[in-house]
């Protein structure tokens, strides 16, 4: 205990913000969700009734399904877009001024990035409508999510690139060299060497990208309000509606809670899964 006691004391600067400002708040919901609670009236403690009342509400499921189908349509693009961009721009003249224009994106504020996005891909009046024949997205709910998707990868590719580029540049080149003279051609090299050495940057993405679909709230906010007809209502949208809509605080402080456990595991088993590969190997 003596040697670990200056570890400790070390480590509280960083560990008190933790506990106050995530710990704490965490367990205030998980209270919270325990409570038939509007915001205005007297909390009235219900037990595990809001769980009961949400795993047998429709909406839920469907909450569930969209949010599912938009992580399967954003992760794989995802995560395919930052590798082969991080390759593909590795050792250019103009590297660094495509990835800081890939990253731009990610600086423009939320509100001023989805306006501008309305006003170019409204299909009754967008500017780009005039010249391209943008898809019925705002009527239509497999457009609307892939409206979502395209906006969200905007965002975030950029990111993802830096990433991936971060740790492409930690190869070690004569890697690359000795593949090169045993034979291989860039997609070998690219198969055999490059993406095994890539998969800590992977399995990093993969859980912030996982993060992201999972708990996405914002873009279906300022897009499409979680339509057309529910289409496009994620669990973040959903728990926005029951928490401010509907005053049901207690209750989405419940979805709170499944939504963070839900991220969790899934997070807990890509990791899992890619150090399984990494064994393998």
């Amino acid at each position: 205990m003596r040697k670990k006691l200056p570890l400790l004391l070390f480590s509280l600067p960083a560990l008190l913000p933790l506990l106050l400002f995530v710990l704490y708040p965490f367990l205030e919901v998980v209270r919270f969700s325990t409570w038939d609670w509007s915001g205005l009236s007297e909390p009235r403690p219900v037990g595990l009734k809001n769980y009961q009342t949400l795993f047998q509400d429709p909406a839920f499921w469907k909450s569930l399904l969209v949010t599912l189908g938009f992580m399967l349509l954003a992760l794989p693009p995802f995560l395919a877009l930052s590798l082969v961009l991080a390759v593909v721009l590795d050792g250019l003249p103009y590297e660094r001024l495509a990835k800081s224009l890939l990253f731009l994106p990610g600086l423009v504020t939320l509100g001023g990035a989805t306006l501008s996005w309305y006003t170019l891909f409204t299909p009754e009046y967008g500017a780009l409508a005039q010249f391209l024949p943008i898809p019925p997205w705002d009527r239509e709910g497999f457009w609307a999510l892939l409206m979502v998707v395209l906006f969200t990868l905007w965002r975030h590719l950029g990111y993802g690139v830096l990433v991936a580029s971060a740790r492409l540049k930690a190869i070690p080149k004569t890697l690359l060299e000795a593949a090169y003279v045993d034979g291989a051609g860039p997609l070998e090299a690219f198969r055999y060497v490059v993406l095994p050495l890539m998969r800590p940057a992977v399995a990093f993405l993969l859980v912030v990208g996982t993060i992201l679909s999972l708990q996405s709230y914002a873009a279906v906010f300022l897009l499409t309000r979680g339509g057309p007809y529910g289409a496009t209502r994620v669990l973040g949208y959903y728990l926005y509606e029951a928490g401010f809509e509907n005053f049901r605080l207690g209750y989405a402080a419940a979805i709170t809670v499944v939504l963070l456990v839900l991220t969790l595991l899934f997070a807990y088993a890509q990791l899992r899964l890619l150090r399984h590969g990494d064994g393998e190997a």
